[in-house]
């Protein structure tokens, strides 16, 4: 996603290949009331956090808790979402459930709109944001990327997947659209705080004779498609494979086509406090253990996200 300044995007900005079928696979923690609960959930997580061969890199607090709370916005196919049973499935949980083995930790999804994510990771209510959200610049920098002002504390990136941003029509009825130019008098769905809305908004600036951009902006990717189908916009606009995903799946793969190339190439990053350098290292090498180990590999081609790998993890990739 992408946001103007949390952005999910690209393509994997490429927006990974062709979508796999859905599996399932999600972390879920319950925590403890009572005292000698509390002392059971802190013993047992230290036995955990003990055999697991990157637990000595967590912050002494990450390891105690044994959790790790991740801000996501769980309405975003293939990366992250709920199956039929509301279990949280995707690429970023089964990637935190990997992570979470070398660590020794339970990574706990909780649910949040994407433009509200990286403030909720400033006032701690998580420990991390992971959300298909694009790394760059501004949001390392917390820039507002419609004014260039600073407006808030920047962010660190933990890199593990490429992706670009595609738009989408009904199936059919394409509008004659094949670029982000030819969106000019047309109206598009996107999710708010997105890529594609800050593309978008750049785009309408370049737009001539009067006819600029209507952007529908959406809380989630799903009312965007939604909005698509119910013929109240032209176009959808969102990452790549989210883009994909929602061709293949929806209405039998009968609703949705893609038009024109995938732009924005860029990586995904794992959100986390520029203060948390210590959680943000630990998470790095853990992110690398799961891709040498062949296990990131399965999870992508499991998600048809395999265009999109990395052969390592950066900190702060992003352009």
């Amino acid at each position: 996603m992408t946001a103007s300044s949390t952005r999910r995007t690209t393509a994997a900005h490429h927006r990974l290949a062709a979508v796999g079928a859905i599996a399932v696979a999600g972390a879920l923690v319950l925590t403890g009331c009572g005292d000698q609960t509390k002392d059971k959930d802190k013993a047992s997580s230290s036995a955990s956090t003990s055999s697991a061969p990157l637990a000595g890199k967590l912050p002494q607090a990450i390891k105690d808790k044994g959790v790790i709370k991740v801000g996501s916005d769980i309405a975003y196919a293939p990366v992250e979402f709920k199956d039929n049973s509301g279990k949280v499935v995707g690429i970023d949980p089964d990637l935190a459930a990997a992570m979470g083995k070398q660590l020794g930790v339970t990574f706990q999804f909780e649910n949040g709109t994407f433009d509200a994510l990286l403030t909720g990771l400033r006032s701690n209510r998580y420990d991390i944001a992971m959300s298909a959200m694009t790394d760059n610049k501004n949001r390392q920098e917390g820039v507002d990327p419609d004014t260039g002002k600073k407006v808030g504390e920047g962010v660190d990136f933990v890199d593990y997947l490429t992706a670009g941003v595609s738009i989408y029509t009904r199936k059919g009825d394409t509008e004659n659209i094949k670029s982000w130019s030819d969106l000019c008098g047309k109206k598009l769905a996107v999710e708010r705080g997105t890529v594609s809305e800050d593309l978008a908004k750049a785009e309408t600036k370049k737009c001539t004779g009067g006819k600029k951009i209507t952007i529908e902006a959406f809380d989630d990717d799903q009312q965007s498609q939604t909005r698509l189908r119910s013929g109240g916009a032209d176009a959808a606009s969102s990452d790549f494979p989210v883009a994909a995903y929602a061709v293949k799946t929806s209405g039998g793969g009968k609703d949705f086509e893609i038009v024109g190339d995938q732009v924005e190439a860029a990586p995904y990053g794992i959100a986390v406090s520029k203060e948390d350098t210590q959680l943000r290292d630990a998470l790095q090498a853990a992110m690398n253990a799961v891709i040498k180990s062949g296990e990131y590999q399965k999870i992508l081609d499991k998600w048809g996200a395999e265009d999109g790998a990395v052969t390592e993890s950066a900190i702060n990739g992003g352009k």
